[in-house]
């Protein structure tokens, strides 16, 4: 009295396993979906006798297993891939409960159809993966959509089974538009329809291309994390090996360290599909501060970090002028000496403090005035003091000064949000601005390092200068 329940594969003999091959030829029963016996039909005994049923009737197939077990045989129950994955394996452990039958029950695993299409496309599932069925059979689809969701925020590889049918055909333009939501267009995503078998087709895109008409019933869809790429019409999902490498003798802890965050940080924005000349400083206002909420409130000129970098490269700016002294304590040192720039604060200069008593102003003001004197053109920034932001913006208003750019992060409660609206309005000059009450010196330091190391932008390789 005993049940094999055992997987055969994906579809070829290669790909059986020799202790199912052994299951089926000493059975003397063999239970199945009529269309998976012509994949062992050289491996059954030749005495053996095989029940075949069609499509969906696998509680019938069970039954049918313990009615020829219970009698003495020795029975084995096929399914495609593994029979412990969307398989015959949970529903025979199920029914042998609810009979409380004494016939022994063995499961042999079985490459499952995600392995097979997984091994033809490359190497996709080289890290944290889950797999999901879009057949809501016995799966409400509220129950299927959470997991869709789930699976593409947490960046799991994600292997999609029963992805179409003649019935089922929305299902899969779902998934994808749900996907699209939290993973960039570019995610690879690959496909193997009929894996292991005659007319087997292996394609490989990205996410946004993908087109859910070329899926059928006897396709296997994989969609690769935000690290996985493809190389070569090779499918990889890296497991992290070369990631902590010392291959570059150059890249010091502390910058090993943050490329590590800025990638982590990548993989969590809501919207990563953004030109690298606002995504990183983004990602270094992120780093700095940890608040997601700099992704909705990080406002810029188009194409501002180059135009800025452009203008230090060129010689154009070589002085930062900033409204108080934590700024330009925040601005790396390396960087400045690297590039010829010096930085200037005025907010404790006798001059200004002596200006502010005069004129009843603050000293953030006094040092905005000295400034627009001394340097004109100077990359001005701010990260606490919105009456020097509003000072300033009057004074480009009467011509006194033109900067060559503004990085605007003064923070608190009284005129901040106005001082950044009046930024705005300055029209020709290359702006940076955290919207809203948020800001800080650290956060404007990090924004004016982002620019002094725009050329590392595109290999999102940053701390050169940590």
């Amino acid at each position: 009295m005993k049940i094999y329940v055992a997987g055969i594969g994906p579809g070829t003999a290669a790909d059986i396993t020799p202790a199912v091959i052994k299951a089926v030829a000493d059975s003397n029963v063999i239970v199945g979906y009529k269309y998976y016996f012509q994949f062992i039909e050289k491996f059954i005994a030749e005495n053996a006798l095989c029940v075949d049923t069609g499509m969906k009737k696998e509680k019938e197939r069970a039954e049918m297993a313990f009615h020829y077990a219970e009698k003495g045989n020795t029975v084995c129950v096929i399914s495609s891939g593994d029979a412990g994955i969307y398989g015959m394996a949970p529903l025979i452990y199920e029914m042998k409960k609810e009979r409380n039958s004494d016939v022994e029950i063995v499961a042999f695993p079985g490459i499952s159809a995600f392995q097979k299409a997984a091994s033809l496309l490359g190497a996709p599932m080289g890290h944290d993966f889950c797999v999901i069925s879009l057949s809501d059979l016995m799966t409400p689809w509220k129950v299927i959509e959470s997991r869709i969701k789930a699976a593409a925020e947490a960046d799991f590889i994600t292997a999609v089974y029963n992805p179409k049918s003649n019935g089922r055909y929305w299902q899969l333009y779902r998934l994808k538009e749900l996907f699209l939501k939290y993973r960039s267009k570019d995610n690879i995503i690959g496909f193997v329809r009929q894996a292991g078998r005659k007319d087997q087709n292996i394609k490989i895109e990205n996410l946004e291309d993908f087109d859910p008409e070329e899926v059928d019933m006897f396709t296997v869809v994989i969609i690769g994390n935000s690290q996985s790429y493809n190389w070569n019409g090779t499918f990889i999902t890296p497991r992290g090996y070369y990631q902590d490498s010392d291959k570059d003798e150059n890249c010091k802890i502390g910058q090993h360290i943050m490329i590590k965050s800025f990638h982590t940080i990548k993989g969590e924005l809501k919207n990563p599909d953004i030109p690298v000349w606002k995504l990183w400083p983004m990602l270094h206002a992120i780093h700095t501060t940890a608040d997601f909420d700099m992704e909705n409130l990080l406002w810029m000129d188009d194409e501002a970090t180059a135009i800025l970098y452009n203008k230090v490269e060129c010689g154009l700016i070589k002085t930062i002028v900033t409204d108080v002294s934590m700024v330009a304590a925040g601005i790396r040192k390396k960087a400045l000496e690297r590039l010829g720039i010096t930085t200037v604060c005025y907010i404790n200069d006798s001059r200004a403090v002596e200006m502010a008593k005069e004129q009843n102003i603050t000293r953030a003001q006094a040092g905005m005035r000295l400034a627009a004197r001394e340097y004109p053109n100077a990359l001005y920034v701010f990260g606490n003091a919105p009456t020097a932001l509003l000072e300033l913006c009057a004074m480009i208003r009467k011509g006194i000064c033109k900067p060559s750019g503004i990085i605007a992060a003064p923070v608190g409660f009284v005129h901040v949000e106005e001082s950044k609206q009046a930024a705005k309005a300055m029209i020709g000059i290359p702006k940076i601005i955290i919207a809203g009450r948020k800001g800080g010196s650290n956060l404007a330091a990090t924004l004016v390092n982002s620019v002094l190391a725009f050329d590392d932008a595109k290999l999102l390789k940053p701390g050169r200068d940590v």
